[in-house]
């Protein structure tokens, strides 16, 4: 019998605020455990929570992104929650009015395409960071308190790679609209994972088992792989799946117990008392609407219309927010789309990844681009000392017209003195002219390269290899 898998996420993203959710203490990572806390995210008795608006705002415009209906009334409940993480003993959550319901997201795998729905996106703290050592355990508080946003999808998935497609469009989404800096390696985005089987043709879903706290993409597609394969191989085996929260142990490659899985009534939710209800304006919510950006999906279709650049430029290009808008501002400058494209696609991002640096992070502008790649499109400079210049405007920045002026890098176009190059290099190379008399073509390369070497990088590149071409034809015949 065939089983078909039933995923949902429950994916936690922390927000891009500056202080906490309910105090006014610092959320910058990388500081001394403990010494970002006070008495309202330590629990101490008496200490009343504020609530963070800038927290409400930056879900609810996740929830615009992501096609949601915003809740004009929600509020804060209390969750109990008996773990040392969480110095109240109670976790100020949302549960059955959150911020936002509904939405979805569209994936493609496989050249196909799906709707991931969403249950919901609600707004709470995050709790404390356990570190577990081989005598003791220890909790750094700096975290509880973090604006956290959990994003809910229905059992949509059915796959480990649609969670990873899931996953990644998600995270773009998130960083185009500025709503959280989606860095795993900082605990930003995590993900809790649901699963079960069922069998094909069956409507009714499986007993699920969760996977929790999983801080890697790579990480929730193995889990999945093995837990599939897991939850498969007992049930066909006559075996009965157990609802059960789960770790996954890389190092093993497969999934272990941690406790029974909780369900809601065990959480004794009730509403939180030092609290008002959030009520927001129509106004609000359409004003904050305006301020989005465009949905990466909307943009890759709309520049591949716009500037005529096939999928596969449009998809890298939009991958980061702020290189598509590099290109855009480029294209408006010089023109012809597909050019600016494989100028950033095989160059400005080969200089990113060798600097390990952001576009906010170089010299290089869209204007001194636009104005490098308008001097090769004039036959200024050739393709090649463009390429020259480029680390130095990455690095320095610059205008490349005056560095060209000034330097004297200006091309060589003239047919006669690039003849006369061209001849001196068949003269000062005969075993390359013999080579291509004896039939191999590539000799012919060898000795336009020789040309360019005389012209110290300055000539025609294409009338260089045109009279290179013609010469070698005339004493071949």
């Amino acid at each position: 019998m065939t089983y078909i898998p039933s995923i949902g996420l429950e994916v936690h993203v922390q927000l891009k605020t500056r202080t906490k959710m309910f105090c006014g203490c610092s959320t910058t990572y990388g500081a001394l455990p403990n010494t970002q806390v006070c008495p309202v995210c330590l629990g101490y008795p008496g200490a009343m929570p504020v609530m963070n608006v800038e927290a409400i705002r930056l879900t609810v415009q996740a929830g615009l992104m992501l096609g949601c209906e915003i809740g004009t009334y929600s509020k804060f409940d209390r969750k109990s929650y008996f773990y040392p993480d969480m110095p109240k003993n109670y976790q100020i959550t949302q549960y059955d009015k959150p911020l936002c319901l509904g939405g979805g997201l569209d994936i493609e795998v496989g050249g196909q395409a799906k709707h991931v729905g969403l249950t919901r996106i609600h707004l709470e703290e995050d709790v404390g960071k356990s570190t577990h050592h081989a005598a003791c355990s220890g909790v750094d508080f700096n975290r509880a308190g973090v604006p956290l946003m959990e994003i809910v999808t229905e059992p949509d998935i059915a796959s480990a790679d649609e969670a990873m497609a899931f996953l990644l469009a998600l995270k773009q989404t998130l960083l185009y609209a500025g709503v959280s800096d989606c860095n795993l390696e900082e605990g930003n985005l995590r993900c809790d994972v649901n699963i079960s089987v069922r069998p094909a043709g069956s409507d009714k879903l499986g007993t699920k088992a969760e996977i929790k706290n999983m801080n890697t993409f790579k990480g929730v597609h193995a889990a999945l792989l093995h837990e599939i394969d897991r939850q498969t191989a007992l049930v066909s085996g006559g075996g009965r799946v157990v609802q059960q929260t789960l770790r996954w142990e890389p190092e093993l490659g497969e999934t272990l117990p941690m406790r029974s899985k909780e369900d809601a009534h065990d959480y004794r939710y009730f509403p939180e008392p030092d609290l008002l209800p959030v009520a927001l304006e129509r106004a609000q919510i359409d004003a904050w609407q305006a301020a989005l950006p465009e949905r990466p999906a909307d943009r890759r279709t709309r520049m591949m219309q716009a500037y005529g650049i096939p999928v596969y430029d449009a998809g890298v290009l939009t991958a980061d927010r702020a290189v598509a808008d590099f290109f855009e501002k480029t294209v408006r400058i010089c023109g012809n789309g597909k050019l600016v494209s494989n100028w950033i696609m095989t160059d400005v991002l080969r200089l990113l990844g060798e600097r390990g640096c952001t576009l906010a992070h170089c010299q290089l502008t869209p204007e001194m681009l636009a104005e490098l790649i308008l001097l090769v499109e004039r036959r200024t400079i050739n393709q090649p000392t463009a390429k020259g210049l480029l680390p130095e405007l990455f690095e320095k920045g610059g205008k490349p017209a005056e560095l060209v002026t000034s330097r004297g890098l200006g091309q060589l176009g003239g047919a006669d003195e690039i003849g006369r190059l061209v001849d001196q290099a068949i003269a000062d190379n005969p075993r390359s002219v013999q080579a291509f008399l004896a039939g191999k073509q590539a000799a012919a390369q060898s000795l336009v390269g020789q040309v360019m070497k005389l012209s110290r990088g300055k000539a025609d590149p294409q009338l260089a290899g045109k009279l290179v071409a013609e010469k070698l034809a005339a004493l071949k015949s």
